[in-house]
């Protein structure tokens, strides 16, 4: 045998053997990327499934909060607050505190601005109640308005709930217009 056909056979059996690293290395980057894909695909809908969770629980607390506020008000009026409306407002309040706190570490800064525009203003409306109920009101906190702004969180609720549906991709074209209106109810210390 000669060098030269020698030279050609190497040649031809490393081009074989390197055709064949080549084309397995291919393979296995194109499995990488497909498996770091569906990988990705499932940490989108983990983190879908995440949110939406958090948002029916934001959603149904808040709404229950808010209720629970506008029974007590009811009974301060209408008879004498008894110890199990207590426990139902303050059950209800707590309730509300877990899912927002739980909110606060999972939904994105969009959400999170309406939901603690929400948080404040149900605490602002329980603080009002509780110290009607303890007959030591602050200048302005009367029956009349704490039914007025306990009856204004729930145009907050309506634009919390279309900001979470919005960010769920199942929010209507018309639900975007209530978003744009200010939102803020006043501070009835400020005089606004």
């Amino acid at each position: 045998m000669d060098l030269g056909s020698v030279i050609i056979a190497v040649a031809g059996v490393a081009g074989t053997l390197g055709g064949s690293w080549l084309t397995q290395r291919a393979s296995e980057g194109a499995k990488r990327r497909e498996i770091a894909l569906v990988r990705d695909h499932e940490e989108i809908r983990e983190n879908l499934l995440l949110r939406r969770t958090c948002y029916v629980e934001l959603n149904r607390d808040a709404r229950q909060f808010t209720t629970a506020l506008s029974q007590f008000l009811h009974a301060m009026q209408e008879r004498r607050v008894e110890e199990p409306d207590r426990e139902k407002l303050d059950e209800e309040k707590r309730a509300h505190r877990d899912t927002y706190s739980q909110a606060q570490m999972i939904v994105p800064d969009d959400v999170l601005v309406p939901a603690s525009e929400v948080n404040k203003a149900l605490n602002r409306v329980y603080g009002q109640v509780k110290r009607l109920e303890r007959e030591e009101p602050e200048p302005g906190e009367t029956m009349a308005a704490a039914f007025q702004t306990q009856a204004e969180v729930w145009e907050l609720l309506r634009t919390l709930r279309t900001v979470m549906r919005r960010d769920l991709g199942v929010a209507a074209v018309s639900d975007d217009a209530s978003v744009n209106r200010p939102t803020q109810l006043a501070d009835p210390r400020s005089g606004r």
